[in-house]
């Protein structure tokens, strides 16, 4: 007895869906792969161009062994050492005068010397003592310096924004943990207040704190006790002949062990 054979000729339907679903997912996954790799400086100036700015390309070192692209905005074209140390001088002489203007010469000193500008405030500038709070006088102040500070952004290299304690008691040093955290909050508030403002790159704002440990008056008389309270502003200037002198390449040259002793104490000054 012959049985008919039936089903033949459907597995060839099947075969042809499996197919268009494997190649479907294939796709989907390379869209994904593709969607995960970010052009970073493409990605950088489609968000400077939401802000009205334009973005160099990325300078490229090595990190971790491998040669990559950092975020950092190249220096400016066309800048020559004579216009970096004009662009000081007029911040010197900015600062100089709203520090008369304001009346704050018993408080504020401004001075200046190769290749940088140097600005101590008193502490009662800007914080009540053993305070971290801005006041809003310090505020204007800063408002004031952040002015010049931002004509001359370009010719920068460096805003380290230096906190410092008094040894309350001259017989004895101050607490260990309350004296540092003190001096670098003060010294990161006021970065802050500067960072917002938007006046430099934030890569080139920088806060340490010092603690008691580098007073500049005997501790002995409130008056003393007053200077050695202090936030500093020391601005650097570029040193467009020197390319290792940069800051942030500077950073990307220790990191990496290429550094001289010379730029790491440089870096660390």
């Amino acid at each position: 007895m012959k049985r008919n054979k039936k089903g033949g000729g459907g597995g060839a339907n099947w075969m042809d869906t499996y197919g268009d679903m494997v190649t479907l997912l294939l796709c989907f996954f390379v869209m994904l792969y593709s969607m995960s790799r970010v052009d970073e400086s493409k990605w950088a100036a489609l968000v400077a161009s939401f802000n009205g700015m334009t973005v160099d390309e990325p300078s490229q070192v090595v990190v971790d062994g491998a040669l990559t692209d950092t975020p950092v905005e190249g220096l400016p074209s066309g800048l020559t050492q004579d216009m970096v140390d004009e662009s000081l001088e007029q911040l010197y002489l900015a600062i100089s005068q709203s520090v008369t203007e304001s009346g704050l010469d018993d408080m504020v000193s401004v001075s200046k010397g190769s290749g940088y500008v140097f600005v101590s405030f008193d502490d009662a500038v800007f914080f009540d003592g053993n305070s971290y709070e801005l006041r809003d006088e310090g505020k204007v102040v800063l408002d004031e310096v952040a002015k010049p500070l931002a004509e001359a952004s370009q010719a920068i290299n460096e805003v380290r924004v230096l906190g410092h304690t008094a040894q309350a008691d001259p017989n004895r040093q101050n607490y260990v943990d309350f004296d540092r955290f003190l001096s670098s909050n003060r010294a990161t508030v006021v970065t802050i207040y500067l960072q917002e403002k938007n006046v430099i790159d934030p890569a080139r704002l920088i806060s340490v704190g010092y603690g008691q440990w580098r007073p500049v008056y005997g501790n002995d008389t409130p008056e003393g006790q007053a200077h050695n309270r202090r936030v500093e502003l020391v601005i650097s200037g570029l040193d467009l002949e020197n390319e290792s002198s940069d800051s942030i390449s500077r950073y990307y040259t220790i990191r990496d062990g290429s550094a001289s002793n010379s730029e790491l104490q440089d870096d660390t000054e």
